[in-house]
Formats: C-alpha cells, sequence, structure tokens
C-alpha cells in the first residue's frame, strides 16, 4: 500500500503533493491533540503548517505561539526524520508543548524527564484502582538512553514494526509528566517517515487512532499486562496504519480527479461560487445537487444560485436529472 500511495504521489506532480502533505500534517497534529482532549483551531494549524513548509495558500489565519509551537515539534520529528533521536531534541519537544510550564492549572517539569512517580489510576479517595505504574523516576534516564539508543541503532527490525514497538515503549517508560501520547506519536511518525524514505506525508495514523481511541487505550492496557508478549498490540498498530493508508488511497483519488477536472477545464471561466460547488461535487456530494442546495452551500439567493447552475448546464458541465420529483436536481454531465 505504501508503494501504490508513493506511485500515485509521483503521478499528481510537485504542487499536489505539497498540498496533500500539508492536508495529511495539519490532519495529524490535530488529531494527535484531540486525542488527550485537546482540540486546536484547524485553520490556524494549517496555516501555520503552510508558512512554515513554505506553502503558498489562500485564506491563511494568524496562529498563536501555542499552535505554531506544536507544528514546530511535528514538523522537526518529520521533515527531519533522519536526525537522531536524543534526549535534547525530546526535550525541545516537550517544550514546545508546554510554553508556560504548565498543564492545564499544575505546573509541571517541562524540557526535562519526571521527578516523581507516575501512576495511571481511577475511582474516589481512598479507594484508587492503580492501572499502571511507570518505572520509578530514579530509573527514567537510563531507560530512556536504552530506549534512545534503540531506536538510533536498531538496523534489524522491520521499519513499520519498529515504529509500532518505539510508540508503546516511550507510553511505558513516560519519561514525562505530561505530554508523553503526544511525543509518542511524534517519535511514531518520524520513524514512519524513516519507513517511506521520504518527509512528505500522506497518511496520518493519528486519525484512526483518533476514531478508535477506546481500542486504543485497550489495545495499550492489554500489552502493558502482557509480560513482555507486544504481539497483540502490534496487531492493532498495523492494522490501524493499514486503515491510514486505505483513507490516502481515497484522498489521492479525489486529488487526482479533481486535478485531472481542472486541467481539462483550466480556460474555463468560473466564479468564486461556481469553484467551490465543483470541488464540493468532485469529492462527493451528499445526496441530490439542488438549487436550494447550492444557495444554502455559498449562501446566495435561489435566483443566483439558478443563474451558476444554468451557466455550467451551458458550458457542458453539469445536466438535469431525469429522475424528476418536486425539485429539480443536477449532476455532472455523462460524457
Amino acid at each position: 500500500m505504501q508503494g501504490r500511495i508513493l506511485g500515485r504521489l509521483d503521478s499528481l506532480g510537485f504542487t499536489l503533493r505539497r498540498e496533500s502533505t500539508l492536508d495529511t500534517l495539519t490532519n495529524e497534529i490535530v488529531s494527535s491533540s484531540a486525542i488527550e482532549g485537546e482540540h486546536l483551531n484547524v485553520d490556524e494549524v494549517r496555516s501555520s503548517v503552510a508558512r512554515s513548509l513554505g506553502v503558498q495558500t489562500a485564506g491563511l489565519v494568524p496562529s498563536g505561539h501555542y499552535v505554531d509551537g506544536v507544528v514546530e515539534l511535528m514538523l522537526d520529528a518529520t521533515q527531519h526524520y533522519l536526525e537522531p533521536l536524543s534526549s535534547e531534541r525530546l526535550f525541545g519537544w516537550h517544550a514546545a508543548l508546554f510554553p508556560t510550564g504548565r498543564s492545564g492549572l499544575h505546573r509541571i517539569s517541562v524540557g526535562e524527564y519526571r521527578k516523581d512517580v507516575m501512576q495511571v489510576v481511577s475511582g474516589p479517595v481512598g479507594k484508587e484502582r492503580i492501572h499502571y505504574e511507570a518505572p520509578p523516576p530514579e530509573e527514567v534516564f537510563s531507560e530512556m538512553e536504552r530506549f534512545i539508543h534503540w531506536v538510533n541503532n536498531e538496523q534489524d527490525c522491520s521499519p513499520l514494526l519498529k515504529a509500532a514497538i518505539a510508540h508503546f515503549w516511550f507510553v511505558i517508560i513516560h519519561p514525562f509528566d505530561d505530554g508523553n501520547g503526544r511525543l509518542a506519536r511524534a517519535i511514531t511518525e518520524m520513524l514512519l517517515a524513516r519507513s517511506d524514505r521520504s518527509s512528505e506525508r500522506y497518511y496520518s495514523v493519528s486519525s484512526v487512532i483518533l476514531a478508535e481511541r477506546k481500542d486504543y487505550y485497550a489495545a495499550l492496557n492489554k500489552a502493558q499486562y502482557s509480560e513482555s508478549d507486544i504481539t497483540a498490540w502490534l496487531d492493532w498498530f498495523m492494522d490501524c496504519a493499514g486503515k491510514a493508508l486505505a483513507r490516502s488511497l481515497e484522498i489521492l483519488d479525489i486529488i487526482a480527479v479533481k486535478a485531472d477536472f481542472w486541467d481539462h477545464h483550466a480556460e474555463g471561466e468560473f466564479n468564486q461560487r461556481q469553484q467551490r460547488m465543483l470541488n464540493v461535487l468532485l469529492v462527493g456530494f451528499e445526496g441530490k445537487l439542488t438549487s436550494s442546495k447550492w444557495g444554502k452551500t455559498t449562501k446566495t439567493s435561489h435566483d443566483t444560485a439558478l443563474r451558476d447552475i444554468q451557466d455550467l448546464i451551458d458550458k457542458g458541465i453539469l445536466e438535469k436529472e431525469s429522475s424528476g420529483g418536486r425539485s429539480t436536481s443536477y449532476r455532472f454531465k455523462t460524457q
């Protein structure tokens, strides 16, 4: 699936590949934060990624320092994927996640390994249930040195499996006061970029994890008590990666269809409403297209919607549906 996607990317050309990377990185950053219950503004993230990558795109909005820091973290992981991992690099990523030195209302240690015991607990005070206890703080440095050495030097492991193992191993050590899940996913993205041998990102594992968040935590929890047998976790992760790749193939198909359409109609004159609606139709319009839906989507009057549609009919792009009914519907003209 990776090979099929790379082949399709080659056929898209440089500009569309850059846009695909922009969309994927935006999705990855937003999804990774959402897994932890933190909802970033999509437009801010996209604008920050675009500016960092030097992508010229319409509709850029200002982005805050926090969003820029989160974006900087992910871009360092994916655009500089061949650079070795180090404790200092991880400290920089961690500082980007917590620029104020706080996680919510609580002050935490930032840019350094945790100094306290870390337990995952549930239940009321006095009746807490400990689900997991990470290595004690005095062992974190040595555990992380082992982990970092393995990430930088392990050559025999399949690159995809290496990404899965690294994700689990980092979460198990839980080296920071907070942000461990997001950092684990950044390391995963770095290793997936190494697997693809490319800084271009075209599939988002975090978006699949977000959709299956309950199963994600269940798979991690099960592996934590498996007496070192993490096969079930690797199975789950590979299934997750497969779904991410399948989604990417679908998206690239849509991009290819849109690119082909606009190449074919490069000389055509369309207003902004028509451009917007044609792009919506190209990615798969839900239900039947009517003048009322056109007007609602483009925030324009019924008469203006009818004129836009009639103009596209005259240009041989749209045609009336033959099904009839209470209101006239339209579709792309069959060739």
